[in-house]
């Protein structure tokens, strides 16, 4: 079977995971025989980088994709126009996004909730 290589673009505080400064961008590149699915290729990237492994694979159910980090292939979601199990073609690009939780209670307007802005310098 023809290999080609797929690019994963790791985001974020996730990029920690794979000798990344935890902020911005790391891609790394795997070689994957034609027919590799979404899910073929995050285990070969987490089988080289155990710790991305534990930060993405639910531990409850080690074939599924935890919470913390979101999965987007050409810059869409999962469930989007592919799933686990969707073929990687060699044009395909992979997204690990770390995401982000937590907040003081308050948005910026001073409106409770979950809020999206940074943490405030004490």
């Amino acid at each position: 079977m023809e290999a080609f290589k797929v690019s994963v673009d790791v985001l974020s505080w996730v990029n920690r995971f794979v000798g990344g400064p935890g902020t911005g961008e790391v891609t790394v590149t795997e070689e994957v025989a034609r027919g590799a699915t979404v899910r073929g290729v995050l285990r070969q990237v987490t089988e080289r980088y155990p710790e991305l492994g534990r930060a993405l694979w639910d531990p409850g159910q080690s074939r599924e994709i935890g919470d913390n980090i979101e999965v987007m292939v050409n810059n869409a979601v999962l469930g989007v126009s592919h799933d686990l199990d969707s073929e990687i073609v060699p044009e395909d690009r992979i997204m690990l996004l770390g995401q982000y939780m937590g907040g003081d209670g308050l948005t910026r307007g001073g409106v409770r909730g979950r809020s999206s802005a940074p943490p405030r310098p004490e």
